[in-house]
């Protein structure tokens, strides 16, 4: 997958947003398309002693070390054993000023996909049981409501 330069730090832009849509549990989340490296099928892990919950293994990814992210601990959802739909999301990420590659467990891939500018909206700060310095923004995909992460929140 080819890199695209899509920001995603703010609703109200005229362009497309180019979203890899992955599903956890019954929610939904569009990853920006621009930080996704690959996709690939769930491969073994080694847990890290002393490591954050959510971050507590490492897979290895053609010779890089790279630190696999449960999101489902993240947010506080219940612990999943994994399906045959379950893959592993690898993202690029900004940290400190660095990329970092992360893998990022999706109980589901869908697709890629794009978010039309009308359906991006700012993130309500009543009703959310997300924490809402996770979330960049909430947008409309098929006339379902999906949640835009803020994955260097997230992850750090």
């Amino acid at each position: 997958m080819t890199k695209l330069d899509l920001d995603m730090s703010a609703p109200g832009d005229a362009a497309l947003r180019q979203v890899v849509m992955v599903g956890l549990g019954p929610e939904l989340f569009a990853l920006d398309a621009g930080m996704v490296r690959e996709i690939i099928d769930p491969i073994p892990t080694a847990m890290v002693a002393g490591a954050r919950a959510f971050l507590s293994r490492v897979i290895n990814v053609r010779g890089n070390v790279i630190p696999l992210a449960d999101l489902r601990i993240r947010f506080g959802m219940p612990a999943h054993e994994g399906t045959a739909d379950t893959r592993i999301v690898v993202i690029e990420i900004e940290i400190d000023g660095d990329p970092v590659l992360v893998g990022i467990l999706a109980d589901k891939v869908y697709e890629v996909t794009e978010i039309l500018p009308a359906g991006v909206q700012q993130t309500p700060r009543v009703g959310m049981h997300w924490k809402p310095e996770f979330i960049s923004f909430i947008a409309k995909w098929r006339d379902e409501f999906v949640i835009v992460p803020n994955m260097e929140r997230i992850l750090n």
